[in-house]
């Protein structure tokens, strides 16, 4: 149970003289206020900590033996936050650099997704993912890994099983479960075999409700599709621990999940929480599971409940409730301390009791390289010309003055809001990138890699999320089938925008004149970037400041995010092959 290489008769041992004070404990947390989640209460008292552990509550201080008091200033001790269910290429950072940005925050323990990454690395994905997790342990937080259940060849995710950290097998593809494919049932196969979890991105958006019995049938027990209050209803009566994501779509998203928990008083036991896709930015502006739990109880949760949303319930689900979670003996001594528990607000982080962050900045800071997993550009585009990003009519009116067209959205994801087909005018044969007096800018979809004689898929329409009034930005995708999107005016902007991210394995970057005016690389097979959460920062800041002097007006989630999020509905709506 301990670890640490010392045998466990000795450990009992050691553990019997601490609690007898015959022996030194390594750390008491003092004077503080703790809660207790399973009672949900607060109390008054201290944190006896031994070998990363915590191994008594409020003890005599003249009865024990400890070799470092710290003074807990009266401030509320809660468990380490942990999120449920995070993508870890959505940030764009590699694991050091998230950890620069998430643990300050406030969270110890994250159970990721990783299918993105492995499945832009290919044959190699097996490699990809021992490198990405190699020295896992040095990382100043817990990470649970999930082997990728979608679009990653099933051989691959076979081995991945078989590796640590991970604990099970991640979300399948809607249409591709739904269908009987043959490598999502291998995969399912194994991990009943093996035992353990398998993530469900149930599908409750665009499947039948008899389609809907299969993941929890063969048994998938939590879920993150869900977007309003009936969805909420639908995965808690087939059975799911449902996760609540803030880190997709609009506010009003959230706000409109956390609202019909209150307002149809859905018991809260029922509820994780997570982010699923989160930038850097978010992280280190907002916060993370301490921003969530904030709304939570803005919403009218009470603040008990909404912490255990982002603690104990989560690791209960994961049947880890015994060792973190709470703030008990025998758990580890994931702790934060903070001085209100409805604003969430981090004043001390610890992990296995040594104080690894204060004041939102990280004190212990792990040295992982990740230079191996760069990957360099393979162009595709040679045979790419301006006029195929031409926007064409779908359908011209009978009048000849409108033309029909795709509209997509960056923050329709999850609906069918994310594409539409709308009518808007139509000049001296061309469209006029306008609706509803709105102006807007031109989108194309691009295939990277066509096969040999294959015509190139290309996809083009107007779109509402970012807009310039001249230049371009252009950003790519990796997995499951490399595309590109490039959001313009003119076709040969565009063109030359695309050309340009086209050198780089990934990259987003911003465009004048047909030059570069902002490259941000993400050249971690295409994923990720290396570098450091400062340079990471600056890097999108600066193709947000390019695209302001262009005429978009930002908000919410840097457009690079914003961008490479679009690939996942894209790839959901079938808009890439």
């Amino acid at each position: 149970m301990y670890g640490n290489g010392v045998p466990q008769l000795q450990q009992v041992h050691d553990i019997f003289d601490v609690v007898h004070g015959k022996k030194e404990a390594d750390l008491l947390i003092k004077n503080i206020q703790i809660l207790d989640v399973h009672g949900e209460t607060v109390y008054g008292g201290s944190l006896l900590i031994y070998r990363g552990r915590i191994v008594a509550l409020s003890p005599d201080e003249d009865q024990i033996q400890v070799k470092e008091v710290f003074d807990g200033q009266g401030l509320y001790a809660i468990p380490g936050l942990i999120d449920a269910h995070l993508h870890f290429e959505s940030q764009l950072a590699h694991p050091t650099a998230l950890g620069e940005a998430m643990v300050p925050n406030g969270t110890t323990t994250i159970f990721a997704e990783c299918l993105d990454l492995i499945g832009s690395a290919g044959e190699e994905g097996l490699e990809a993912f021992r490198m990405l997790f190699k020295d896992y342990e040095k990382l100043p937080y817990r990470v649970f890994a999930f082997a990728p259940g979608k679009k990653v060849p099933a051989h691959i995710t076979e081995e991945i099983l078989k590796e640590k950290p991970v604990i099970g097998l991640g979300e399948f593809e809607h249409f591709s479960y739904s269908s009987g494919n043959e490598e999502d049932f291998q995969k399912a196969a194994w991990l009943r075999e093996r035992g353990g979890f398998q993530n469900s991105h149930w599908g409750i958006t665009t499947l039948s409700d008899l389609e809907l019995n299969y993941l929890p049938a063969i048994g998938s027990t939590n879920n993150h599709d869900v977007w309003n209050g009936d969805d909420i209803a639908k995965s808690i009566r087939y059975g799911y621990s449902t996760q609540i994501k803030f880190g997709v779509g609009s506010s009003e998203v959230i706000k409109t999940l956390l609202r019909a928990i209150v307002d149809r008083k859905f018991p809260t036991d029922n509820f994780c929480l997570c982010s699923d896709n989160i930038s850097i930015d978010r992280l280190t502006k907002m916060g993370h599971m301490d921003w969530i739990i904030s709304l939570c109880v803005e919403m009218g949760i009470p603040p008990i409940k909404a912490i255990k949303m982002a603690s104990y319930n989560t690791a209960k689900y994961f049947r880890m409730d015994d060792q973190i979670g709470s703030l008990t003996p025998g758990r580890w001594a994931d702790i934060v301390l903070t001085d209100s528990l409805s604003v969430i607000e981090p004043k001390y982080v610890f992990k296995s009791g040594e104080l690894i962050a204060k004041d939102r900045t990280l004190l212990k800071h792990t040295e992982i390289g990740y230079d191996g997993m760069v990957t360099k550009g393979v162009p595709g585009l040679d045979d790419l010309r301006p006029e195929q990003l031409d926007l064409r009519p779908i359908e011209v009116s009978a009048d000849g003055t409108q033309a029909k067209v795709l509209l997509f959205d960056v923050y329709g994801r999850g609906h069918a809001k994310f594409y539409q087909e709308v009518w808007v005018p139509y000049v001296d044969g061309k469209v006029v990138p306008e609706l509803d007096g709105q102006k807007l800018a031109r989108i194309s979809v691009v295939k990277r890699y066509p096969a040999a004689g294959e015509e190139r898929h290309i996809v083009n329409g107007l779109f509402k999320g970012v807009y310039v009034e001249r230049g371009a930005v252009s950003t790519s995708f990796p997995a499951p089938t490399p595309y590109m999107v490039v959001v313009g005016q003119e076709s040969s902007e565009m063109y030359a925008c695309l050309k340009a991210v086209d050198q780089y394995s990934g990259a987003c970057i911003v465009t004048e004149d047909q030059t570069a005016k902002a490259v941000f690389p993400i050249e971690i097979y295409g994923m990720m970037a290396n570098m450091s959460v400062e340079e990471l920062r600056a890097a999108s800041a600066k193709i947000d400041a390019a695209l302001e002097e262009l005429g978009n007006h930002n908000e919410g989630e840097p457009v690079t995010n914003k961008l490479l999020s679009l690939f996942i509905s894209l790839h959901r709506f079938r808009f890439m092959e």
